[in-house]
């Protein structure tokens, strides 16, 4: 549930919806539709949100629990 995660992060770094859209580069509207999960990023709009929130693109889209699972 990339919405969620998306969501959860930036309100964990304390980053209004307005704030994180100014940093990637994207309207207020388009970020706002990332976290309804009515649309999704680009691969490269997936690295700058990633990027931007100090994490993984792999725990933004929720792979966090299995790369783990992967390693062990």
């Amino acid at each position: 549930m990339f919405c969620k995660r998306l969501r959860e992060t930036r309100m964990t770094r304390k980053l209004t919806q307005q704030k994180i859209a100014e940093i990637v580069g994207v309207a207020l509207r388009t970020y706002q539709c990332y976290e309804q999960g009515t649309r999704e990023p680009s691969l490269s709009m997936l690295v700058e949100l990633a990027d931007a929130l100090d994490v993984s693109a792999d725990y933004l889209l929720c792979r966090d629990k299995w790369l783990k699972n992967k390693s062990n």
